[in-house]
């Protein structure tokens, strides 16, 4: 207990302020996605827009009849993946490592988040927990097999998980361990390939989802031109006259009544309607690559900033406060059709209740307690300096290092939404765990070494070491 006493009390620090978001929002707080996730709950078929892993979720925990049950699970969800970076950041000095912990654990928009019935929080979750099995030195083929698990999982929980699994086959590859990497592949495909079936017998296309095309096609529409890209004439009925500077975020694509793909016949996510999103934004981005790049740089920049503007409109921006009044009933019918699904869930009504004061001590502290974006891009850039410092100090480094993991893990988890639909900021938080650990690995050897060196240099153990035998 006192070795640690630094984490715990940041545990417990965690741990309260999860117990004021139980207290003050009972039994949850609603985002348009959650409608979605409960009516696959009853109705089990694959989701055209996402896949069904967090409604299995939301399916194991259905016999306890209470969206409160949820979000605790989601809570404790929290509390472990500051559990697991601390253990697996045990290289570093404990302070680096508890540190380490404090943005998933002390974050207020990270405990609202894990207050949403969205998937955001067991996907993070999953993640951090192959990464975590990954670094281990030289993992069992049990544990590669799990670590191929739960990427698979996470893949099923959102899609942008898929190149998550190339990256740790990639990272035991270049370690030249070809039969792990086979394992973990074998492992994370058979999952993936059998909800892919799944898919394909329910809908006779192939994917995991059906609306790859059109969100595709939203993100290329911050910058396409129409005029440049001279699309064939059954394309041109997706063009926007608007100059790209006065239309609107890449999701009204998607979602609004005015929308080209919108005003197709039939739903937005047909695979026709699909299949002409997808080759419109494929010749936006041969077209024009450096308007992409730039439009993508542009969005991913967003991550970064120290404040916290309202993007991409009020409302979406409204899901991730902490709300002083009772929110209204849904208003779209899709998630007025959940919503009946969710008093099946509950078995009774649903809403969310805001009691005063715990509420209101949530909402002060989430005024000033975040991670800002520029405090992120600095933990991310820790490990490259780390090893340009090494270099220049003559220290070369014999094998890949444990934490190229979790930062690549980090950067792709960035960079994807960015590329392929737009910046959210709930899209932000499952990659701050990873990089907080990268950061922490990167610092931890260069500690061990100093120790090394006390110890040569006193002929004894350095202060806190232990001799093994």
């Amino acid at each position: 207990m006192r070795r640690h006493r630094w984490f715990l009390l940041v545990l417990g620090l965690g741990a309260a302020l999860r117990a004021l978001a139980m207290l003050g929002y009972r039994p949850a707080l609603w985002f348009p996605d959650s409608y979605t996730y409960i009516v696959t709950v009853f109705r089990p078929r694959p989701d055209l827009v996402r896949p069904a892993g967090y409604s299995m979720f939301l399916k194991l925990l259905e016999p306890l009849h209470a969206f409160g049950a949820v979000t605790a699970a989601q809570h404790l969800l929290g509390l472990a993946t500051g559990v697991l970076i601390y253990r697996a950041a045990r290289r570093a000095p404990r302070w680096v490592a508890t540190l380490a912990t404090v943005p998933v654990l002390l974050d207020a928009y990270q405990i609202e988040l894990e207050h949403l019935l969205v998937s955001d929080t067991l996907f993070m979750f999953l993640v951090a927990s192959a990464v975590v099995l990954a670094v281990r030195t030289r993992p069992a083929a049990l544990t590669l097999a799990g670590i191929g698990l739960l990427l698979a999982a996470a893949t099923l929980t959102r899609t942008v998980g898929q190149p998550l699994i190339v990256v740790l086959a990639a990272w035991f590859l270049l370690r030249g361990r070809i039969k792990p990497a086979g394992v973990l592949l074998a492992a994370a495909l058979v999952p993936v390939i059998a909800y892919g079936a799944w898919f394909y017998a329910t809908y006779q296309r192939v994917g995991l989802i059906g609306a790859n095309g059109v969100f595709l096609y939203a993100r290329t529409m911050s910058f396409a031109d129409c005029a440049e890209m001279d699309p064939p004439p059954d394309l041109r009925e997706l063009c926007d006259p608007r100059p790209p500077d006065q239309r609107p975020p890449s999701q009204e694509y998607i979602w609004a009544q005015d929308s080209p793909l919108v005003r197709r016949p039939g739903i937005t996510f047909t695979k026709e309607t699909d299949d002409l999103a997808a080759r419109f934004a494929m010749l936006a981005i041969t077209s024009q690559p450096l308007d992409y790049a730039k439009s993508m740089l542009a969005e991913l920049a967003r991550t970064f900033r120290w404040d916290r503007p309202i993007y991409p409109d009020a409302e979406i921006y409204g899901y991730y406060q902490f709300p002083a009044e009772r929110p209204g009933p849904p208003g779209r019918y899709p998630a007025q059709v959940g919503a009946e699904y969710a008093k099946l869930y509950e078995q009774g009504a649903i809403g969310t209740e805001i009691v005063e004061p715990y509420a209101g001590w949530l909402r002060a502290y989430q005024s000033v307690a975040r991670l800002p974006g520029s405090l992120l891009l600095a933990i991310l850039l820790v490990p490259p300096v780390a090893v340009i410092a090494r270099r220049r100090a003559g220290r070369h480094l014999a094998a890949p290092p444990a934490w190229l993991v979790p930062w690549s893990v980090a950067v792709v988890l960035l960079i994807t939404p960015a590329a392929a639909a737009e910046f959210d900021y709930r899209y932000v938080l499952p990659a701050v765990p990873v990089a907080c650990l990268a950061a922490a690995l990167a610092i931890g050897p260069a500690e061990v070494r100093r120790r090394e060196r006390r110890r040569d240099e006193r002929g004894r153990p350095g202060r806190g070491e232990r001799v093994w035998r």
